[in-house]
């Protein structure tokens, strides 16, 4: 037999939950003149047949068609007013969740007019905190039937949001300023992404409280991983593998990779960049292969492509039936001058 509830209340600190539903699993069965009793830091939506019928406030609330209209049309002159009916009772946190970190997992690439390469790549990382703002919406449109809704079901959904409007804000400041410039500028950017957060949160019944920029950097991002997105022609590329072997010939101790493209600004090679660049532009035809370039003594399979005028597919098909000769390192084929040059004279 169903239990019957005549006090309702979650004296939880709901520390990281959002949203608790009770009972947690099936439905409650509550009598008019029931006892609601939300806590300071809550509101609690009250739900019947799948429809919010009021949110409650705290205090302590009776549940009665005087104080929830609606209730009248689920309970008929055919019940009396001490008959149970099932219904459910959502609790919602109303407290700030605070210390919520962001990061972005890939640089973010923006102009820089006038150094290196003329972009940069910046990656970020800081904090942010929400609340609730309307927990009839935010349980309707997220939460669903769930027992438990908890911050750790939401917080990736709203770093993507978030990711989204700092690319943005990134994007519009980069237009204005440069990027040693742009890094200053934490607590404008900061305040430029809350305020194109605003609707997107509201959306949902949430509003975005605080977000701020801990740090915002040059990406250390190597020649290679530019190379593989796309962002580097085939003559910048060479001269940069140039670079990057004498950084990290002169910074042996250290190791890593640091930034090769992108801001160039205090690194020595701004010069190289800018003149790989022209080279590139000069030498780039509409295909995007750079036309009468060397061929460097070690490429890639898309590099060979370039050069054989060719899919990248073609060169691994050679390579998979022989015919071209190609060294494997890891999960990574490299081919070398000689032997590209064996194959197409072949």
């Amino acid at each position: 037999m169903a239990r019957i509830f005549d006090v309702v209340e979650y004296p939880n600190e709901m520390s990281d939950e959002i949203v608790h539903r009770f009972p947690e699993e099936g439905i409650g069965d509550y009598r008019i003149g029931s006892q609601v009793i939300v806590r300071e830091s809550q509101s609690a939506v009250f739900f019947r047949d799948g429809n919010a019928l009021d949110v409650f406030k705290p205090g302590r609330h009776t549940i009665a068609t005087a104080n929830i209209p609606m209730l009248i049309d689920w309970i008929g002159k055919a019940f009396n007013d001490r008959t149970p009916f099932p219904a459910e009772v959502y609790f919602v946190s109303r407290k700030e969740f605070a210390n919520k970190k962001w990061g972005t997992p890939q640089p973010i690439i923006v102009r820089n007019p006038g150094m290196g390469l003329g972009v940069a790549l910046l990656q970020g990382f800081g904090t942010y905190s929400f609340q609730v703002k309307d927990p009839q919406q935010f349980v309707t449109q997220i939460v669903g039937a769930q027992g438990a809704y908890r911050t750790s079901d939401i917080e990736e959904r709203l770093r993507t949001m978030l990711l989204s409007k700092l690319q943005d804000v990134l994007g519009e400041t980069g237009a204005k300023n440069s990027v040693p410039e742009m890094i200053g500028l934490t607590e404008e950017i900061g305040a430029a992404v809350r305020a194109k957060s605003k609707e997107d949160f509201e959306a949902i019944g949430l509003t975005l409280k605080t977000f701020y920029v801990g740090n915002l950097k040059p990406s250390d991002k190597s020649a290679q991983e530019l190379r593989d997105m796309g962002m580097l022609d085939m003559a910048t590329y060479t001269q940069l593998q140039a670079a990057d072997s004498m950084r990290d010939a002169a910074n042996n101790q250290s190791g890593g990779a640091g930034l090769t493209a992108g801001i160039g600004a205090g690194m020595g090679i701004g010069n190289l960049m800018g003149q790989a660049l022209q080279g590139g532009m000069q030498n780039t035809g509409a295909g995007g292969a750079a036309a009468g370039a060397k061929m460097p003594d070690i490429m890639t399979p898309a590099e060979a492509a370039q050069f054989m005028k060719v899919g990248e597919d073609d060169i691994l098909e050679a390579i998979k039936d022989g015919s071209l000769k190609a060294k494997k390192v890891g999960k990574a084929f490299r081919i070398s001058k000689d032997n590209l040059e064996a194959f197409m004279n072949s």
